[in-house]
């Protein structure tokens, strides 16, 4: 893990450390089920995290089916709208989006990036991937219980959340919903620490920290970010799970339900809310983070081009993940809190939007006059950037108080949200999996599918998401089930529900063609060689497509430069692998 500045004769100076000798599976349940290799890990994780984002989308067909044509499907009764609600934010949020980026991503990637055989402790990184599926195995056991999950919404605030007017809230639903957060959270720390400490002290010779893809900066930095955010969650599940099963009152005041007076008294909501928004806001950079780094990457490989300002996209990740610790209570404007504190993370709000637009602009920059290849990753990558922006305009609104207030409760939010934490990060995701799937498989995947599935997902969440601004600017509450007969909702509106609710179910039913495309390519997917896409980056250097156990076979690589030299004047190919101690020019040997 030292710069490597080859001899007069070319030759690299010896490892400091010797190379750690593998676990090696003695059977087909250790090598593919109970596994501690990092790839076979984080394919269980991704699996698990799509098989669970399916039901997800399933709930959020039946909410729009509400929505679009309301009193046409009895068994949508005002209850279980609630738990669609409930049920699809948490599932998308914590069980796809968190797990699919850390779990999967990460697990995958970071080992090859750094050029490391495995992950540095691999028995907990088995462990925390079985957490996580007991985890989701306890979330979908709420469906199942009597009175169903809960209906509390997703952020879950109490007093309601544990009240018997909400569904799930005096039967097991919101007990198996903290339960299992819990349960989520313990796997998370464990693969975690993993992530954080095979970055510091896995990596390769010659891979120093400034040579790192911004991919593993991304989901570095998340991981640091939900190390600190996640306690926060945890204790606040610890203390409603006490609240609900052993009378305590941390967040429920004195009240009254249905003329009985309760036992609670004393308690906080409002201390809740800081404590869920204190993670929650880390988590969307914990998406983020992760995202930004792969489309960087995207971006570079598929312009041909080194990505502009890489240590100015480092620092911009560093300081947008130190910053989104100081802006949660923009979340919190109508909580009744004083105006100078409104004042205070509005004014964080708008400063941690500069580091965010950074990174646009570099992204562009990158693309200026670049070899722009409008491959299938590409295309989602420029998607991303296209839908973050649009996402973060109508943030910058909601960032300010004046303006969130009137706003706060419509579905204005709704279509903020779903653009920047919905929509852009698994357009990262379908990009990243177009692009690694030929390293994961040594297949591609279907092009004619590829494009169907991108153009109708791009531009059927537009057809979703935009009139639903305008749905919530005249005013359309949010959690409504049924807004029929309100005097002050145009028709107008009813007819964008109905729409909105028609294109919803046509993007679903594009995942429905990926996931066959994902199954389908397996055996009958073009052959994709050992670096379709004449990539720098480590994971495309390996001896053999799939990696074998322990990635490298008999040598570890040696790092000779950074992860973007593409387009080197005088090189013989128009990339120059990082691995690869070709000419040493200014240019090609990148941040030291």
């Amino acid at each position: 893990m030292v710069d490597i500045t080859p001899h007069a004769d070319n030759t690299v100076p010896a490892a400091e450390v010797a190379d750690v000798e593998l676990y090696h599976p003695k059977s087909w349940w250790t090598t593919y089920v109970f596994s501690q290799d990092a790839k076979v890990i984080a394919i269980q994780y991704s699996g698990t995290a799509i098989a669970i984002g399916m039901v997800a989308l399933v709930l959020s067909w039946l909410m729009r089916l509400q929505l679009g044509f309301p009193g046409t499907f009895d068994f949508i009764t005002p209850e279980a709208y609630y738990q669609f609600i409930t049920m699809h934010g948490m599932i998308m949020v914590i069980y796809l989006l968190t797990a699919l980026f850390l779990g999967g991503f990460g697990n995958y990637l970071i080992p090859l990036m750094v050029g490391a055989r495995d992950m540095v402790f691999p028995y907990a990184n088995m462990l925390s991937y079985w957490i996580y599926l007991l985890a989701v195995l306890v979330l979908v056991v709420s469906f199942f219980a009597p009175g169903g999950p809960t209906g509390a919404g997703w952020t879950l605030y109490p007093p309601q959340a544990i009240l018997s007017g909400t569904p799930g809230g005096q039967a097991w639903g919101i007990i198996l919903m903290l339960v299992s957060l819990i349960l989520f959270i313990i796997g998370f720390t464990m693969g975690g620490l993993n992530y954080v400490v095979t970055v510091l002290q896995g990596r390769a010779r010659g891979m120093t920290l400034m040579r790192m893809p911004l991919t593993v900066w991304g989901i570095f930095t998340a991981t640091v970010m939900a190390l600190l955010a996640f306690p926060a969650l945890f204790v606040a599940c610890v203390m409603m799970l006490f609240d609900r099963l052993l009378g305590t009152s941390f967040f429920m005041p004195a009240l009254v339900e249905l003329g009985q007076q309760l036992e609670y008294g004393g308690g906080s909501p409002i201390l809740f809310q800081h404590l869920f928004w204190f993670f929650g806001h880390p988590e969307v950079y914990i998406v983020a983070l992760p995202a930004f780094g792969i489309v960087s990457d995207l971006i570079s490989t598929h312009a041909r081009k080194n990505i502009f300002g890489y240590r100015m996209m480092v620092w911009a990740i560093v300081i947008i993940g130190a910053l989104s610790f100081v802006v949660w209570a923009h979340h919190m404007y109508v909580s009744g809190m004083h105006p100078w504190f409104g004042f205070f993370f509005a004014t964080t709000t708008l400063i941690i939007a500069v580091p965010t637009a950074l990174k646009v602009y570099n992204w562009v920059l990158t693309l200026w006059r670049g070899d722009i290849h409008l491959t299938l990753p590409m295309l989602f990558a420029l998607a991303f950037i296209v839908t973050f922006v649009n996402g973060g305009l109508t943030g910058l609104f909601l960032g300010n108080v004046v303006v969130d207030v009137p706003l706060s409760d419509t579905m204005f939010v709704v279509a903020h949200f779903h653009m920047v934490m919905g929509v852009a990060p698994i357009l990262v995701i379908f990009g990243a999996i177009y692009h690694w799937y030929p390293k994961i498989t040594g297949r591609m995947l279907n092009e004619a599918m590829g494009q169907f599935h991108f153009w109708v997902t791009f531009l059927g969440a537009y057809a979703i998401f935009f009139p639903m601004h305008y749905v919530g600017l005249v005013g359309v509450p949010r959690r409504y089930p049924d807004i029929s007969g309100t005097a002050f909702i145009p028709e107008s509106v009813h007819t964008l529900n109905a729409f909105i609710t028609i294109a919803a179910l046509v993007v679903g039913f594009a995942q429905l063609v990926f996931l066959f495309n994902l199954f389908w390519s397996l055996k009958f997917g073009r052959d994709a060689g050992g670096n379709p896409w004449r990539a720098t980056s480590l994971e495309w250097q390996t001896p053999t497509t799939p990696p074998p156990h322990g990635n490298w076979g008999d040598t570890l690589p040696v790092v000779y430069r950074w992860a973007y030299d593409y387009s080197v004047p005088g090189a013989p190919e128009d990339f120059i692998a990082q691995n690869d101690p070709g000419p040493r020019t200014a240019q090609a040997a990148g941040p030291a």
